[in-house]
């Protein structure tokens, strides 16, 4: 394909991704006050980690006896720019498979059969990693609010907005499913032979460190509860992704030949097994030497292996 060929076909899938986007964010905004198909709505989902705390932690705005649990509005365009905020993001989540589908589509054509195996089992991985981030991040919240919101309920009461509890909620779910990505990444650079096992055997205490400083400085609201749930399922994963680097280059190691791991400057050892280019082969037995003597030259006659040589002198 040319040049112009290949932006007219970018231009067309990006046209599609666009379009899919915009079908999730309709979907979305229309599933965030109504439920659908059984399902509880996009809005009560998202505020269930709220409604979970106690009554006593939440502000209620409604004179009735019975549990409110609303978030506080300022302004008159809040409720409608939250809403099609969110919408945005699910619909961008609900849309995932149609802009990455777009996406192989166009990179699949420029990669080998081996490489096509790879990246979709790449991507695949990657996803999933994502979601279970966002999963457990969604669980966690509730645990996180219940700290932060009691900590000083004698002296106060917190009365959260719908932007900044969603702005604390969908941040938590964004760093949860990003930060999820970590081991894959270990995975990447051990297949393709940059990180080998033997250079991180030996600083997992450096790494769980890291790790921990990460997870203190990327939870949005600082709560020790979600750090410490990010830092440990991090070192779970990284870990797994440590042993998979073992058992990768063991397995790498077994299929390597000796003559790579020669020095550029040396001679590669022969293969003394049997059939090999340095094996011993077996000598035949000597055959007897003619000698003819004539006038002013000697012919000499010898014979071995069944052929024979003259050498005139």
């Amino acid at each position: 394909m040319s040049v112009v060929e290949h932006i007219q076909e970018f231009r067309r899938r990006l046209l599609i991704s666009l379009a899919g986007i915009l079908v999730g964010t309709i979907l979305a905004f229309i599933w965030y006050q109504t439920s659908l198909w059984g399902t509880p709505s996009l809005g009560q989902i998202l505020r269930e980690p709220y409604c979970s705390l106690p009554p006593e932690a939440r502000a209620s705005f409604s004179a009735s006896e019975t549990d409110d649990c609303r978030l506080l509005a300022t302004g008159p365009f809040d409720p409608f720019m939250l809403r099609l905020k969110v919408s945005g993001l699910v619909g961008l989540v609900l849309a995932s498979p149609v802009w990455l589908s777009q996406i192989w589509g166009f990179i699949t054509p420029g990669l080998m059969k081996n490489e096509r195996r790879w990246t979709f089992i790449f991507v695949s991985i990657a996803v999933l990693l994502f979601v279970a981030g966002a999963v457990l991040a969604y669980f966690v919240v509730a645990f996180g609010l219940d700290f932060l919101l009691t900590i000083g309920d004698e002296a106060s009461m917190a009365a959260l907005t719908g932007e900044r509890y969603f702005n604390f909620l969908l941040s938590l779910l964004l760093i949860f499913g990003v930060s999820f990505e970590v081991p894959l990444i270990i995975i990447m650079l051990n297949v393709v032979g940059i990180l080998q096992y033997e250079a991180i055997k030996d600083k997992r205490r450096m790494i769980i460190m890291i790790l921990f400083v990460f997870a203190a400085f990327m939870t949005p609201g600082q709560d020790p509860f979600s750090m410490l749930v990010l830092a440990l399922s991090l070192t779970l994963l990284v870990e797994i992704a440590i042993q998979f680097c073992r058992i990768n280059d063991k397995r790498r190691d077994r299929q390597r030949p000796e003559w790579l791991d020669a020095d550029d400057l040396s001679a590669s050892p022969l293969d003394d097994a049997p059939g090999g280019t340095g094996a011993p082969q077996p000598v035949e037995p000597p055959a007897p030497v003619d000698v003819d003597r004539g006038d002013n030259r000697t012919s000499t006659r010898f014979t071995h292996g069944g052929s024979a040589f003259d050498d005139v002198l």
